[in-house]
């Protein structure tokens, strides 16, 4: 997908990672609660506490699409590692269109539906509920995101930051069908491990930047206490449903931001299910300068890359000729 925004940037929102991480991460999970239940310590020295909670406001993107962009609006700009995240929905002849990327990986996740992906080197396939496409862009990719049937087709997609010394490098793909995601459930908690690690089981997923990417549901009054490392940057993003984070009450749509620690706490309170997304990664702590698609660490590299694509050379040799069908 295409990111509207191609200001140049660089931020960070906690400053450089002093610790390195520590494996596994744990989850302790409870499936009864109370208000005490709720106000005892969690079994963390550091519970993370949301420190910027965000509404995903809808624009449109690509041609006739819209999403909710959570990560990289001017409210959120990115969150070291990550540089956008957008729950999108798109119904034909809506779509995402030929577009470039280099410098990053998306992380493409349905929930609904279905999006058939196209690239200028021959590689297709059809996304369908439940299924993921870690694509890595490296140096270049030319691709096509396009609904395969009537809508509403519905996903999320999140774009990881590459580090200087990986933005060129072969791109690759990892992709697993719903029924290959490593699942787990226990006490009402319900996890799919898309990347890393969680109540106990974890992905086959390599992420070269250093990440977890978890899809949480948890029925009426349960409980979840799950360990982050504690160098990572870390944020929630709530899919449906509604549920206490921390300390802080959050409903559908909203992006939370969470603060330095080694453990997220979360109890859903209410009547209905609560399913969001938890993603963690270790910060680069690079220069982030961007123009659309393309994410490199300087304003020299961007202008590299410009004439790249225009040209067709260093990793865009095949986008001269190709169109997708």
């Amino acid at each position: 997908m295409k990111a509207i925004s191609s200001a140049p940037h660089t931020t960070s929102l906690f400053g450089r990672a002093t610790n390195r991480f520590k494996i596994p991460f744990p989850s302790f999970i409870r499936n009864t609660m109370s208000d005490s239940d709720h106000q005892s310590l969690p079994p963390f020295s550091s519970p993370r506490m949301v420190v910027k909670k965000v509404l995903a406001k809808t624009q449109h993107e690509g041609d006739g699409a819209v999403v909710r962009r959570a990560i990289g609006s001017c409210e959120l700009r990115n969150l070291d590692p990550f540089l956008m995240l957008d729950h999108f929905s798109v119904s034909p002849p809506a779509g995402f269109p030929d577009h470039a990327h280099r410098g990053f990986e998306t992380v493409t996740y349905m929930l609904q539906g279905a999006i058939t992906h196209q690239d200028f080197a021959g590689h297709r396939g059809t996304i369908r509920t439940g299924d993921v496409q870690w694509m890595t862009a490296g140096r270049g990719i030319v691709h096509s995101e396009m609904p395969e049937g009537e809508g509403p087709n519905t996903g999320l997609q999140l774009w990881i930051n590459l580090a200087r010394k990986d933005k060129m490098i072969e791109p690759r793909y990892q992709e697993l069908l719903s029924k290959d995601i490593t699942r787990a459930e226990k006490d009402g908690v319900d996890v799919r491990v898309v990347a890393g690690e969680a109540l106990g089981v974890s992905s086959p997923v390599y992420t070269r930047t250093p990440a977890m990417f978890l899809d949480f549901v948890l029925k009426p009054r349960a409980q979840l206490h799950h360990c982050i490392p504690e160098a990572w940057t870390s944020f929630v993003y709530v899919i449906e449903g509604e549920g206490v984070f921390g300390s802080t009450h959050s409903s559908a749509h909203h992006v939370l931001v969470l603060g330095p620690g080694d453990g997220l706490s979360v109890c859903n309170k209410s009547s209905e299910p609560l399913r969001f997304l938890l993603a963690a990664g270790q910060p680069l702590n690079e220069p982030v300068v961007s123009h659309g698609p393309f994410v490199m660490n300087t304003q020299e590299e961007i202008y590299q890359t410009i004439q790249d694509y225009h040209y067709g050379m260093n990793g865009f040799e095949m986008a001269k000729n190709w169109r997708s069908k």
